[in-house]
């Protein structure tokens, strides 16, 4: 019986030492590969704002194609100008159908992730950690991920710095934290999950809905959404991927934000929302297990 304890708590200490300052401290020096050194918080890119908000724009576009015969009511109240554009995407895959026509027939609609494969050649997943007592990972399912590619998103609900996060932070592992104090709560459980659908009701304007809450169930909309189960590298597994933070611009197409998996906490027209996705640091191949650094030092 002892035995069986002292296993089970060795098991909790090397899942919970990574999150526990002290231990961090003290092997630094030991990891390098979990460094990553920031010269200026506005440089911590590793690729361009134009490319994440690109890739993420032809994904959802994708996504809404896709999904064109559920999307009825939201065509409906559309301005003219961005149904031609849905035609004229519609067109290119299915030439001589009208985008009304469209909405009404019975097609085949594809699961998201192989829209994902068919839009970017690779799709992820989640499957068990190659790490021992490590849980969930998250996995190139199939094709090849590019040096430079968005590979994922980290969802949740996003807090500035002022507000309340305490009670959803107890016991909570998922809690990423931005360069300038913004967190992000990518707990798909528990008090977590009740705040991100309350702020999801909250921001729904009709039948448009300003974030997808679908990852927190087992059927994703975004098939990018699985960021918060990307592990934490080691000395024999280095980081392939990086967090990079990107804050969605005014300008984005509102009938796509049905797909962004992040919302504000408090209703802010004046800050934009935080999001942050996950970049490949070289090629990826099929099988391989994404792995990230949790720890950033911004010198």
């Amino acid at each position: 019986m002892p035995g069986r304890l002292l296993r089970g708590l060795w098991q909790r200490w090397r899942r919970y030492k990574y999150r526990f300052v002290p231990w961090i401290a003290l092997n630094l020096r030991h990891n390098p590969r979990t460094l990553r050194y920031v010269p200026e918080e506005s440089k911590d890119k590793v690729i361009t704002d134009e490319d994440v908000l690109g890739t993420l724009l032809k994904v959802f576009q994708a996504l809404f194609i896709n999904d064109f015969s559920k999307q009825s009511d939201i065509l409906t109240i559309l301005p003219e100008p961005v149904k031609s554009k849905y035609q004229d995407l519609l067109s290119v895959q299915h030439p001589r159908v009208k985008l009304l026509e469209y909405r009404h027939q019975q097609q085949s609609i594809f699961k998201p992730e192989e829209i994902l494969y068919k839009t970017l050649g690779f799709s992820v997943a989640l499957a068990t950690s190659s790490l021992i007592s490590a849980g969930k990972g998250v996995f190139v399912a199939k094709g090849l991920v590019p040096k430079g590619a968005v590979v994922s998103m980290y969802p949740g609900t996003v807090y500035q710095k002022y507000e309340p996060i305490f009670f959803q932070s107890i016991g909570n592992p998922f809690i990423f934290r931005c360069l300038d104090g913004v967190l992000i709560d990518g707990n798909d459980k528990g008090i977590s999950k009740v705040v991100f659908r309350s702020c999801n009701g909250r921001d729904r304007l009709g039948p448009l809905k300003m974030s997808d809450s679908t990852w927190l169930t087992s059927e994703f909309h975004n098939p990018l959404a699985v960021g918060q189960y990307v592990n934490n590298c080691s000395n024999d597994r280095p980081a392939n991927v990086c967090y990079q933070e990107f804050d969605v611009p005014a300008v984005f197409p509102i009938e796509l934000k049905q797909y962004l998996p992040n919302i504000a906490y408090s209703f802010d027209k004046e800050s934009p929302l935080r999001c942050v996705v996950l970049v490949a640091l070289r090629d990826i191949k099929q099988g391989e297990e994404l792995f990230s650094n949790y720890y950033t030092i911004v010198s």
